[in-house]
């Protein structure tokens, strides 16, 4: 690997992330807030820059990319946005701690929604629009930001976007990468405006609006209320942030398929059918499960709509406590948060891509054990699939199946609840945020120790690069110099 390209790399997402942080500074300055405010943004913006010009002396002779480079520049990149990121929490004196801060803009730019804030009214504006700002970043990818928006980056930077873009498959729209980029960052920064403005709409004041919209946009949850959506009160707000989730959970292509007017490649997708499916399926049950607890149809309508749009899509809001739901619409929900939305999207979780190809394999393989000799090729969306991408996509689930397990028992150790240890683990590997337990939709992440902080953060990690960025770092091999 050669290790100048990633460091000086990490040099430009130094300044990228000061530049970032110019943002909260004009909030601040808008709110009025106290000077100590803006200078906790001005301190970490000059421990950036610092850090930014030293990481650009180990200048290489070639910039281009591989896919080791890519893959540990993904990595690396995410650890020094969120431990940069949480510093103006430390040096204001919100979250003195520098773990915790770590922890909250990790789960904030990997749009998990996690937060071991006890009182999150009591921050400040500024820290609040910075908090749900990363999710705005971190949706999409900040890498594919960088890509989409940032001059040339190199030969090779398109293995960048393979290690970062969620889903099994990365394809192009258009011929040149960058302009796949760029085309759906606009489509999802056009879609967060017109979803602010939805908002507005409603009745929230603008602040409110904006905070919410990128978390639904992100698919992360954070709120600036410690009720979550659940505070307003308002059902038009629920409804639109519900049908924002369910669209935010969808694969980015199929959007531009439509504004190309390519109606029948959006229509024909099997994913988007798995994907409602799913959802609406989901509803159903536990509208049938909650049904003799409710006296009105719309109530338990919206309640089910909601909770499982902001399950199924990753996003962590909440409405009600459904940690006081049923047994079984405890199981629909913990279901969903495995699969999570579309490949493509800005959810987290297996994705239904994957899930559609188990699916068939299954299928295949009950063909198969009558008819052995048949050749069965597995097709989606008509376009047979390739058996090293098939195996692979099986090798995925069996990685994060032995991660999941190994992350419980290491939750159970300090944490004696079986439903907390497990909801927790499920809840960072899929990027949800809240869980069941003592990690439900009204209760956080501040009572678990540094150790369970440090791994749930390396988690939500894990899951929103999708293992193997984070895994590769600690292969010896990577780190050889490439000659």
């Amino acid at each position: 690997m050669n290790k100048r390209v990633v460091l000086n790399f990490l040099g430009n997402i130094c300044f990228l992330e000061a530049g970032l942080l110019l943002i909260p500074i004009i909030v601040s300055l808008i709110y009025q807030e106290p000077l100590h405010t803006i200078m906790a943004f001005v301190y970490t913006i000059f421990l950036l820059v610092a850090s930014g010009l030293f990481l650009s002396l180990f200048r290489p002779s070639q910039v281009k990319y591989t896919l080791k480079e890519g893959f540990a520049i993904t990595a690396l990149s995410w650890l020094v946005l969120s431990f940069f990121g949480g510093l103006p929490f430390v040096f204001a004196g919100e979250i003195p701690a520098v773990v915790d801060a770590t922890f909250e803009m990790a789960s904030g730019f990997t749009t998990t929604g996690a937060s071991i804030l006890t009182d999150v009214e009591a921050l400040s504006q500024s820290l609040l629009f910075w908090r749900s700002f990363s999710h705005l970043i971190g949706g999409m990818g900040i890498l594919v930001f960088a890509f989409a928006f940032a001059p040339q980056m190199g030969e090779g930077s398109v293995n960048i976007m393979k290690a970062e873009v969620p889903g099994p498959q990365f394809g192009k729209l258009v011929a040149k990468t960058k302009n796949s980029a760029l085309i759906n960052y606009k489509i999802y920064l056009v879609m967060t405006l017109v979803l602010i403005f939805i908002l507005k709409l409603t009745g929230l004041n603008f602040f409110d609006a904006i905070i919410h919209a990128f978390g639904a946009a992100g698919t992360g949850g954070f709120s600036n209320k410690a009720a979550s959506v659940g505070a307003f009160e308002n059902p038009a707000t629920e409804y639109v942030l519900a049908i924002a989730m369910v669209m935010f959970g969808v694969n980015f292509n199929l959007y531009f398929y439509l504004l190309s007017r390519r109606i029948r490649d959006f229509y024909k997708n099997e994913e988007l059918r798995l994907y409602m499916v799913i959802l609406i399926g989901s509803v159903v049950f536990i509208m049938m499960n909650l049904s003799n607890q409710y006296e009105n149809f719309e109530a338990l309508f919206r309640d089910s709509l909601f909770t499982v749009t902001t399950i199924i899509s990753t996003t962590g809001y909440a409405t009600v406590d459904f940690g006081q739901w049923p047994l079984f619409a405890h199981i629909v929900l913990l279901i969903i948060m495995f699969t999570g939305s579309m490949a493509g999207s800005t959810a987290g979780g297996i994705k239904i891509s994957r899930i559609l190809i188990y699916l068939k394999g299954i299928r295949r393989e009950v063909k198969l054990a009558t008819q052995p000799r048949r050749v069965l090729p597995i097709r989606v969306d008509g376009k047979p699939l390739t058996e090293q991408y098939i195996q692979s996509a099986f090798i995925y689930l069996g990685i994060y199946l032995l991660l999941f397990l190994a992350g419980v028992m290491a939750i159970a150790i300090s944490q004696n609840d079986f439903m907390t240890a497990f909801s927790s683990i499920s809840a960072t590997l899929n990027n949800i945020g809240p869980g069941m337990s003592l990690v439900g939709p009204t209760e956080n992440y501040a009572g678990f120790n540094v150790f369970s902080k440090l791994l749930l953060t390396a988690y939500m990690l894990i899951g929103r690069l999708e293992i193997y960025p984070v895994l590769i770092l600690f292969q010896a091999k990577l780190w050889r110099t490439r000659h």
